[in-house]
């Protein structure tokens, strides 16, 4: 992975966000609100028209029958993190020009919010790390927006294979950022299967949540 540009994210530019952050190049968002919505909502009617040419090219009535399987795998998924307050998801492809073949290396990169007890965000930064299972490679992080802690988890391949994808170990990378209101907190994750890529994974997102603010950005500047 070559170095990485970070350009400016939508989110800059909406007055009710409430977290600002900056998205690493080569990382493309999930549109939440098209594919998680009701039949009927007109951005199930804008995702309906913007999938009708891709079912149109499919090969054969069974490829295109796998095809809308796998995109309701996909809303399934992503209803989940949605329930446990994911607000954000991004897919990362990226050239591995370290590796031999340079093979596209894959990512996931969500945000989430987390209701956490009242404390100093120092003390909710440390205890979101310390007080769970699984997590190494802890960091104390003194950012522009506050405290925050950085970490790794590791999960093993799932039990039973899943079709279609082959099984590998699971690599994310948290930032645990607490909100000035000392009520909730931001968790960035970085989710990737290239373990062998875990420094510059880790760098990616270290390079993210150095942009993050819980403060309109531009009217600060103002």
């Amino acid at each position: 992975m070559s170095s990485v540009t970070i350009s400016a994210h939508a989110s800059v530019w909406d007055p009710h966000a409430e977290l600002w952050f900056a998205e690493p190049a080569g990382f493309t968002a999930l549109p939440l609100d098209a594919l998680l919505a009701e039949p009927g909502a007109q951005a199930a009617d804008g995702m309906r028209r913007a999938m009708a040419p891709l079912l149109a090219a499919a090969p054969s009535e069974a490829a295109r029958q796998q095809f809308i399987a796998l995109v309701a795998s996909g809303q399934q998924m992503l209803a989940a993190l949605c329930e446990f307050g994911t607000v954000h998801c991004s897919v990362g492809m990226h050239r591995d020009d370290i590796g031999r073949g340079s093979r596209p290396l894959l990512s996931l990169f969500s945000i989430a919010w987390r209701a956490t007890a009242t404390a100093p965000r120092a003390a909710t930064a440390a205890r979101a790390v310390t007080g769970a299972v699984g997590h190494s490679r802890i960091e104390y992080l003194e950012l522009p927006s506050g405290p925050a802690t950085l970490s790794e988890t590791t999960s093993p391949p799932p039990p039973t294979p899943i079709p279609g994808l082959a099984p590998l170990s699971l690599l994310q990378i948290h930032a645990h950022l607490p909100h000035p209101d000392c009520n909730r907190m931001a968790v960035l994750t970085l989710s990737t299967t290239a373990l062998a890529r875990r420094g510059e994974y880790r760098a990616i997102l270290r390079q993210v949540v150095e942009t993050v603010r819980f403060v309109d950005p531009l009217a600060a500047e103002a």
